[in-house]
């Protein structure tokens, strides 16, 4: 019933119903040939895609939303997200990203949290949404009953738990794990498996020197140095900094971890 999509540095997910399917989250604007290939390989076509639930809007979660949405697929928004649907646009204009495709209103199927059950069983479905904010203001997770599985996107990962205490990040996975998951699907990370375990605490990265270096340029970001003057401080690889830059500007607050997840070095 779940299919993991792996074609970006965002993880994607297509969950199969009786009646149809959904996709969970996209990838950054220009990703959707990669989509295309990674359904392939899946022995799954673009028409396969009933309808597309985005996490929240941010550019690398919502970048091929209009490409999908050609194809046949229809655009769910929660109600919470309304006000969120073009929040990205400027980003990518200013990227000056010819393959982003701004999102069209009209076309979009837009749902209130309380009837989230009765859209998912349109599609076969038995589970729920909820509002999930703590990373952006818009964003949901995605609730299955059968499978106890949770999609949270970039809701921050439950082994920077501890470093959340008291805050709204804490108040909504209070909500989630009073579900009792057994598996945690994230946006960036590698799923989790919660059955019979404690919830995960904080932990590092295995590389202690990139999760340095990653912090090393952060600040270098903040103090306004370009990213060629960041480069010759630190001897990072260039496009490993423009990776660093572009999670850290577009994800508030996000952690080191956080930023190393996105970019797939954490284990490697």
């Amino acid at each position: 019933m779940i299919t993991e999509l792996k074609y970006s540095n965002t993880n994607t997910y297509l969950i199969s119903g009786k009646k149809g399917s959904l996709m969970f989250d996209t990838g950054w604007a220009g990703t959707f040939p990669l989509l295309c290939k990674a359904l392939g390989e899946k022995k799954l076509k673009l028409q396969d895609i009933s309808f597309l639930l985005i996490s929240h809007y941010h550019p690398d979660h919502m970048g091929i939303a209009q490409n999908i949405a050609d194809a046949g697929a229809v655009i769910a928004a929660a109600d919470v997200q309304r006000e969120f649907i073009h929040s990205s646009d400027q980003i990518f204009a200013k990227e000056n990203n010819s393959s982003f495709l701004p999102i069209e209103d009209k076309n979009m199927r837009l749902f209130s949290i309380g009837e989230s059950r009765s859209f998912l069983r349109e599609l076969g479905i038995d589970g729920e949404v909820f509002h999930t904010p703590g990373h952006s203001d818009d964003s949901i997770s995605l609730w299955l009953d059968r499978e106890r599985a949770l999609f949270v996107g970039d809701l921050n990962p439950l082994y920077e738990l501890e470093m959340h205490k008291g805050t709204v990040i804490a108040d909504s996975w209070e909500k989630l794990l009073s579900l009792k998951p057994k598996t945690v699907y994230y946006g960036h990370a590698k799923k989790a498996e919660l059955a019979g375990r404690k919830t995960p605490t904080a932990q590092k990265s295995n590389n202690t020197d990139t999760y340095a270096l990653v912090k090393k340029i952060t600040r270098l970001i903040d103090k306004g140095f370009s990213a060629e003057v960041i480069q010759k401080k630190t001897g990072a690889d260039a496009v490993f900094i423009q990776d660093v830059a572009r999670m850290y500007v577009t994800h508030p607050n996000v952690s080191v971890q956080g930023i190393l997840d996105r970019i797939e070095i954490k284990g490697k």
